[in-house]
């Protein structure tokens, strides 16, 4: 049995094959998916499992470059935000971008997998961008 704390199989999977520069997004349950983006979808009811608990298990197992995140996140601040603004000043995130919502789903058509989760407080978001650990 592992003994990181990242236990589900598909999401383990797509971590493990992550290239430099490959996008993984870790989503609400509202954020769309479009066809051919594989959907690992974890959501079973409303906050569960919840955003910042998703991350927080990927980026134990994930190296991030960058991160990019919606400006309507910026402006509903949801809850979750202020952890992503700790995260990223303890340099867990890399390098922030912030587009609009409009180009963040854009950005998901290049994404090798969005996770979703049963957030449902709205622009909760995140595309985490692979780095490599050499």
């Amino acid at each position: 049995m592992k003994k990181t704390p990242l236990l589900n199989i598909a999401l383990s999977r797509v971590v493990a094959s992550l290239g430099h520069g490959d996008i993984l997004m870790i989503v609400d349950a509202g954020m769309p998916v479009p066809a051919g983006v594989e959907l690992i979808d974890l959501a079973v009811t409303r906050g569960v499992p919840d955003f910042v608990s998703v991350l927080n298990t990927v980026l134990a197992e994930m190296q991030v470059e960058s991160h990019v995140l919606a400006d309507e996140m910026r402006e509903k601040q949801p809850p979750a935000l202020t952890v992503l603004d700790t995260l990223n000043a303890a340099g867990h995130l890399g390098e922030q971008r912030l587009v609009s919502h409009e180009a963040l789903k854009q950005l998901s058509r290049n994404a090798r997998a969005i996770v979703r989760t049963g957030e449902c407080q709205p622009y909760t978001n995140i595309a985490l961008v692979s780095g490599v650990v050499f």
